[in-house]
């Protein structure tokens, strides 16, 4: 269909159309999320899934959908600079709400969530095309979509301390394998950091168990070893700003987990070993 008839969707409030089927919109809103118009991608087709997955229109048919999503996270995976990132990227944008509708509404069996978990983990690390904001076609984000996502899936019922300290190692390798050529410069650790706040706030996990996933970060996050022949601000901008924003997030952000005082201390006692230089009485 044209983007008219869409534009007439959006201008109705998104109401569902009674003209098609469900099934056949639900494939053209599908293919639009690999659409490179920000119009089409952004603009009509997330906001039409986000709004019908809100509304309960895929209630009884969740897993159907966020199968379709998890499909989608595979087309062309691997590529780097090439307009599938948007499929990706936006599949996983829409697998996050699938999440938060069934952390909300109960409607699928744990093994379900737990396969679609396992999916979205593996296509987290497999991502090679980090790109922000795409020239002329808007966002790609797919670390901070696959971010949301990850952040859902942490407040899935279904999910208990093991799966989390699970999608904590999935954070610490994403932050440790991100090539020093492709910089998270569009707000990533951000979102990063927010999703770990998700599973924070779950309350399963301890600081004992928090503490050398802070550390192991931090040591890949440390530029100041000694001679090295690259950029060692390239290979370590990752991790430092993912714990910088952490501690951001820890300290000023909305409902703080239980953990928060004794973490809080971990992440600052990184931050300072890592950036040691710096807070030297002299340095320059």
């Amino acid at each position: 269909m044209s983007l008219g008839y869409w534009n007439q969707v959006q201008a109705a409030g998104f109401e569902v159309p009674s003209d098609r089927p469900l099934d056949d919109l639900t494939a053209e809103l599908t293919t639009m999320l690999g659409s490179t118009r920000p119009e089409v991608r952004d603009g009509t087709a997330y906001p039409a899934l986000v709004t019908w997955i809100d509304r309960g229109v895929y209630d009884d048919l969740l897993a159907g959908l966020g199968d379709g999503m998890v499909a989608g996270l595979s087309v062309g995976l691997g590529e780097h600079g090439t307009d599938t990132v948007f499929r990706r990227s936006f599949s996983a944008l829409i697998l996050g709400a699938c999440l938060e509708r069934d952390n909300e509404q109960h409607l699928l069996p744990g093994g379900k969530i737990l396969e679609w978990g396992d999916c979205l983990a593996t296509w987290f690390l497999r991502e090679r095309d980090t790109r922000g904001y795409v020239l002329d076609k808007g966002w790609a984000h797919a670390i901070a979509h696959g971010a949301d996502a990850l952040g859902a899936l942490g407040e899935s019922p279904h999910i208990a301390g093991s799966e989390h300290a699970v999608l904590l190692d999935v954070v610490a390798e994403r932050l440790l394998e991100q090539p020093a050529d492709a910089p998270l410069a569009a707000g990533e650790p951000d979102r990063i950091a927010a999703a770990v706040m998700q599973i924070l706030r779950r309350n399963t996990l301890g600081v004992e168990a928090l503490e050398p996933w802070v550390h192991r970060i931090a040591a890949a996050g440390n530029p100041f070893r000694g001679p090295v022949d690259y950029d060692p601000f390239a290979v370590t901008s990752a991790p430092q700003a993912f714990l910088r924003a952490l501690f951001l997030h820890l300290s000023l952000g909305p409902e703080p987990p239980p953990v928060r005082p004794d973490l809080l201390l971990v992440v600052i006692e990184a931050l300072r070993l890592s950036n040691a230089p710096y807070l030297s009485v002299g340095t320059r």
